[in-house]
């Protein structure tokens, strides 16, 4: 009996280690597609500030059909998901880079580009 009791305590301790770390993958898993997705948000809405400004007449404080001279808001510009800045511009196209804010630990990166236009944007990932 003592060694069947052995044997059922090893196989249990076993099986509860298997099931922490998987719960621990998936955790990982959830926690980085959510840190994903609220990046993507964060972008659409830059997005859609910089095509109002597109759109709005200079003498309105637009750009009067350019995105030359819009800027993130500084309180938008880093929040608590990520950094964001503009990797290029013209007047007709718009690139919005949003960084993990992670990456400041050492961890993987998560690179959100958004390519902006004046009627639509793209959101891709670069991981």
């Amino acid at each position: 009996m003592g060694q069947q009791q052995l044997l059922l305590i090893t196989l249990g301790v076993i099986i509860v280690g298997i099931a922490v770390v998987t719960g621990l993958i998936l955790f990982e898993y959830s926690s980085n597609e959510n840190k994903k997705n609220q990046i993507k948000s964060e972008g659409a809405n830059l997005a859609t500030m910089a095509q109002k400004y597109y759109r709005l007449p200079i003498t309105m404080g637009g750009g009067g059909r350019s995105f030359v001279g819009w800027t993130i808001p500084a309180l938008l510009d880093t929040t608590d998901s990520g950094v964001y800045s503009i990797s290029s511009v013209s007047t007709n196209n718009l690139v919005i880079t949003g960084l993990d804010r992670m990456m400041q630990l050492g961890q993987d990166t998560i690179r959100v580009t958004v390519q902006v236009t004046e009627s639509d944007y793209m959101i891709t990932e670069n991981n």
